[in-house]
């Protein structure tokens, strides 16, 4: 594929965002599409590149129900953009009733993601490739896994970035009966079974759309570099073997990466209109300390502006965030340091919600531990009051609360995995070096000790402290930006485009 562009065209094809440069579309604004993680990264990466000067162009399924329902009508949507001089449209929006009147992003139901997914992709590659006609196209996750078969036939780079491990799996006949031309790329995507030849596979072969993702891209990336060589050397049971080897394959090839997300620019102490008292690295204490009046009086805590408050801003999932782990040693921990006052707050969501607060009601904690819904300005308050932040993950892709804690002077105890491993590091005093307390061995005995590390941090001369602390976040807000994480993909677009994909 010729590639005559000095500023070559990159298409960016995810099923989450919650925001866009309002310059790129007149409609950026109300496009808001949010399940996890990956709808921030997409955000953050797309504003990144797009103020970078880069040709950015976007596609997302048309969520109508969840984006702004009072839309104005297309025919003004169109006549209000030639007023407002945008030069382009960047955003292209998948359009199928298929997610026309969902009211989030995935299904509970495995055979409706798989719809959905399908008339995604059959959007993206019928109609939307076509027209953007893209030097490069960047898929996120398994419901754009079978756009990399297509890429690859059309001679297109195609990067492949994993967010998460989940796949569904179809048959060649039904992709094709959801109106997707299968047949002239089938040889480029992953069956359950080694396909003889395409009759043979069509009707009872399924097809798995994250490892087809993983073996069709020219490139695949996973948000951390650890959390890639964990995949590859089995440490996680739930990645099974064809992801596995696939993804070895990949990196033997020198064609996978891992590069690190970064949390979103509005995660700043000196700017977040969310926080009671804005602060810097220079004043953190004085901040701090009005934050944490704020929410110990806002949340019914004990009012003591000595008291650590360690957060917990993670959905509470026993599996993969290691809340059980906290629950084992909550009443003991709150008891050893009782004369201190020390405070958890949780803002979160998730399974393990009601095992909290039947803790906390149990043993009457109410003054010292508290339990909220998820809050987004509640959350970040939490970040700039509180003196720690929980991350003790059984396994970590990548994770952003241990990015945005140490951002706000609020440093992590975490477990050493996956993105945690690569941004965390062991706070030494004598040497000023790291930025968190970390535990290896994954049970409750390495939370407790962790914190207990983070408690006799805490016990230091509020010199030593506040002296680490703003070299904390001093480094923190040069290493934890998307400019860097920006910077990484360019360099890897760049590789790509540059080695010679023949078409098939």
């Amino acid at each position: 594929m010729a590639r005559a562009r000095k500023n070559p065209r990159i298409l960016i094809v995810t099923p989450e965002v919650t925001y866009l440069p309002d310059t790129m579309s007149d409609i950026a604004d109300s496009l808001t599409a949010k399940a996890g993680g990956l709808a921030d990264v997409s955000a953050a990466l797309i504003k990144s590149l797009y103020e970078q000067g880069g040709d950015v162009h976007v596609t997302l399924p048309d969520y109508r129900s969840l984006f702004n329902s009072n839309r104005e009508p297309r025919l003004e949507k169109k006549i209000n953009k030639i007023k407002s001089g945008v030069p382009e449209e960047r955003i292209h929006l998948a359009e199928d009733r298929a997610f026309f009147y969902m009211n989030k992003v995935y299904s509970c139901y495995e055979g409706e993601n798989a719809k959905i997914a399908l008339a995604f992709q059959r959007e993206v590659i019928n109609n939307i490739v076509p027209r953007v006609r893209p030097d490069l196209i960047h898929c996120n996750d398994w419901m754009t896994g079978l756009i990399p078969a297509m890429a690859r036939k059309l001679g297109i780079p195609c990067l492949f970035t994993i967010h998460n491990i989940h796949t569904v799996k179809c048959p060649l006949s039904y992709i094709e009966d959801r109106g997707i031309d299968a047949a002239s790329f089938w040889q480029f995507l992953f069956f359950d079974h080694p396909p003889y030849n395409y009759e043979e596979s069509r009707e009872y072969n399924p097809v798995n759309f994250f490892v087809s993702g993983i073996f069709a891209a020219h490139f695949v990336n996973t948000v951390s570099p650890t959390f890639l060589n964990e995949m590859i050397e089995g440490k996680h049971h739930f990645v099974k073997e064809p992801c596995q080897r696939e993804l070895e394959n990949k990196m033997r090839a020198g064609c996978a990466v891992g590069i690190l997300n970064a949390p979103d620019p509005s995660f700043s102490p000196e700017t977040d209109k969310s926080l009671p008292c804005r602060y810097s690295a220079k004043n953190h204490l004085t901040g701090k300390k009005k934050n944490k009046a704020f929410i110990q009086k806002t949340l019914g805590l004990i009012e003591d502006e000595h008291a650590p408050i360690f957060f917990w801003p993670s959905r509470l999932d026993p599996v993969q965030k290691g809340c059980g782990l906290l629950a084992e040693i909550l009443y003991k921990v709150v008891s050893r340091y009782w004369e201190k006052c020390l405070q958890i707050i949780f803002v979160a969501n998730g399974e393990f919600h009601p095992y909290f607060n039947d803790i906390i009601y149990r043993l009457n904690l109410h003054d010292r531990v508290v339990l909220c819904n998820f809050n987004e300005r509640l959350s970040r308050i939490a970040y700039g009051a509180s003196d720690f932040v929980f991350m003790p993950s059984s396994f970590e892709p990548c994770g952003l609360p241990q990015m945005i804690g140490p951002i706000y002077g609020t440093i992590p105890v975490a477990h050493d995995t996956g993105g945690i491993h690569d941004t965390v590091d062991p706070l030494e005093i004598e040497t000023g070096k790291g930025n968190g307390f970390l535990f290896k061995t994954f049970n409750s005995n390495g939370l407790l000790w962790a914190m207990n590390q983070a408690m006799e941090f805490y016990s230091l001369s509020p010199g030593i402290k506040q002296k680490e602390i703003t070299r904390i976040m001093n480094e923190s807000a040069k290493k934890f930006n998307y400019s860097v994480t920006a910077r990484h993909y360019i360099d890897l677009y760049e590789k790509m485009l540059k080695r010679p994909f023949i078409s098939s």
